[in-house]
């Protein structure tokens, strides 16, 4: 592992970034959507800064504009004399030649999380959000809210969000807002003072042991608020207090039940899916319509209406801001529609999120629900093959592309033709095709009028709808 090399070099982890003293950093692999951004921020700081990538992007760009220095190719020689600290992505191998020449000379070093986690020590309010489904949403509503109360925040989201153009926001306030992301428990490098756990299930199973392992990731997430701060929670989570025990923070929840402080009751659908609810807290009443479609978006928005109360955002402005929120990029997004076919794009790749995507269609207008799903990692296929079945068992019809292998090589056999399978011992109408092109035409040719096509998955599926499209 890298941070075995790194741990006997110059005391690196305990490296500081202060807005008072800015330095000269060089990150490797500047061009990713979340280094790109965190560099904007120091820029904006006045700090110095370098970086290195495989190719010149309009990311990469933007931060040449702003005053970086990058170089297209990494080699020991981008490692120049006065670079200060190194800041580098799990993508980075042990061998790289920038990294290795960093090692050599003894620069202090932080991943990505680290240096996020050493960003939010420099503002009087940071918020992480965490769980294993609806961080970007809730994310999303709690930056719209913000910025609908001219708050100024800084956001760190993990997709694109329309109000801003982007997924990085520089505000002047001292709100810090970002997700908090559980795999390789790298949210653990944070300093939060405000915490959101929305839900806490398996996944990432390549990573974590077991959901016990996992729910002991968040326990140890949730210990990190200090005595002032605030820990906000979905108390429909199984025995959600083993995860709140012994914390010192204040612990707020919400959920479906009248034992949580924060609840709905009175939950409708407009002909889209959008909710409406009346939120009840303590004594009061207040009634919430949505412009995005669910019941767990119904959720993610109690959750971002009590942290916004926590940080005394008043709760009218709250509403009007989620009123107005039309969701993120590939979450329930309308690409467009090709006569009278609607073609959605959506994000969900585990179960849960599946089944929480195609519940949402049965209260949106559709005659046959037509399912494009691109398995997303061999392990987590293997791990849920089953329950993946099932999930997609809601669409009348589901087309499966092969398995979006990200991170990971097939080392365990899986395919998408075992998933088939399971479809089909269900009695689903379910297809299997290799290529893009051949799903394009299978849509084309078998899809009618009324039909509703939602392209699902967390690779680059998406593709075939805005190809459909002539996107």
């Amino acid at each position: 592992m890298i941070h075995d090399i790194y741990s006997e070099s110059a005391g690196y982890l305990m490296y500081q970034i202060n807005f008072h003293n800015p330095v000269h950093v060089h990150f490797i692999g500047i061009g990713g959507i979340s280094m790109s951004g965190l560099a904007e921020i120091l820029l904006s700081e006045g700090f110095t800064i370098s970086g290195s990538d495989s190719k010149e992007t309009p990311l990469t760009d933007r931060l040449s504009s702003l005053g970086a220095t990058i170089q297209y190719g990494q080699s020991s020689s981008n490692i120049l004399p006065g670079i200060d600290l190194i800041v580098y992505t799990a993508a980075i191998s042990q061998d790289n030649p920038e990294l290795q020449e960093a090692i050599h000379q003894s620069i202090p070093m932080l991943t990505r999380a680290q240096l996020l986690g050493q960003l939010m020590k420099n503002y009087n309010t940071p918020i992480a959000i965490s769980g294993t489904h609806g961080k970007t949403t809730t994310t999303s509503m709690i930056s719209e809210i913000l910025l609908h109360a001219d708050c100024d925040p800084t956001l760190s989201i993990g997709g694109i969000l329309k109000t801003i153009g982007g997924n990085f926001r520089i505000g002047k306030s001292q709100y810090f807002v970002t997700e908090a992301c559980e795999y390789t428990n790298s949210y653990l490098e944070f300093f939060p003072k405000i915490s959101l756990i929305l839900n806490v299930e398996a996944d990432h199973l390549d990573f974590f042991k077991d959901l016990d392992d996992i729910r002991n990731s968040f326990h140890r997430f949730a210990g990190l608020l200090p005595a002032e701060g605030t820990l906000i929670i979905n108390g429909d989570i199984d025995n959600f207090e083993q995860i709140t025990k012994d914390i010192a923070a204040n612990v707020i929840t919400y959920g479906s039940s009248s034992s949580c402080d924060y609840y709905p009751t009175d939950i409708t659908y407009d002909e889209f899916g959008h909710g409406s609810y009346l939120l009840h807290h303590q004594n009061e009443v207040m009634p919430v319509s949505l412009s995005v479609v669910g019941l767990h978006n119904i959720y993610n928005s109690i959750a971002a209406i009590a942290l916004a109360r926590t940080i005394a955002i008043d709760t009218s402005v709250a509403v009007d801001a989620l009123r107005h929120f039309s969701g993120t990029d590939r979450r329930f997004e309308l690409k467009g529609r090709l006569g009278n076919i609607t073609i959605i794009d959506d994000y969900a790749h585990h179960p849960t999120e599946i089944r929480a995507t195609l519940s949402a269609t049965k209260n949106y207008p559709h005659k046959t629900l037509w399912c494009v799903f691109q398995p997303h990692t061999y392990t987590r296929t293997q791990a849920f093959l089953s329950d993946f079945a099932d999930a997609l068992s809601l669409a009348d019809k589901v087309i499966l592309t092969d398995i979006y292998a990200a991170r990971e090589k097939n080392t365990i056999g899986i395919s998408s033709r075992d998933l088939l399978k399971k479809l089909e011992e269900n009695g689903t109408e379910a297809y299997y095709f290799s290529y893009f092109d051949d799903i394009e035409n299978f849509i084309l040719q078998n899809c009618s009028d009324n039909d509703m096509v939602i392209t699902m998955g967390a690779g680059d599926v998406v593709k075939i709808g805005e190809t459909i499209l002539g996107q």
